[in-house]
């Protein structure tokens, strides 16, 4: 018997289960995608990290090295030409820093958007969803 001002009867019957079933269904889809998203960001932020700091030890090691290659030349023609010398040392360091900041204006300039790739995927599937 139905009640007055309230669902039909059957209303909550086999098609609204259903719904909520395929709804159920798809949350859980949704959620094991993002878990799977967050596993593998976490993942890749640790990964990024230790690389940072092996970068940062060589990049430290190799600038203390040409420190000590260059007095090492200095040293060398100190008695014949330190000027010349250390003017070729420091120009070699100058021409190093210039090409340098060039390489990071060309790879900033070059980079690809963030999540580009997954942003046209996502596009491809919505562009795929609304032909049917």
């Amino acid at each position: 018997m139905a009640i007055p001002g309230g669902p039909p009867e059957g209303a909550d019957g086999a098609g609204s289960s259903s719904v909520r079933s395929a709804l159920r269904t798809l949350l859980a889809f949704a959620e094991t995608r993002a878990r799977l998203a967050a596993n593998e960001f976490e993942e890749q932020a640790l990964r990024m990290l230790e690389v940072a700091v092996w970068a940062a030890a060589a990049l430290l090691l190799s600038a203390i090295a040409l420190v000590f290659i260059a007095l090492f030349v200095v040293l060398v023609f100190w008695d014949s030409n330190r000027l010349l010398a250390a003017g070729l040392v420091a120009a070699f360091f100058v021409a190093g820093g210039a090409i340098s900041a060039l390489m990071v204006r060309a790879g900033m300039a070059a980079r690809p958007k963030f999540l580009a790739a997954t942003l046209a995927e996502l596009q491809k599937d919505r562009e795929k969803m609304g032909k049917r």
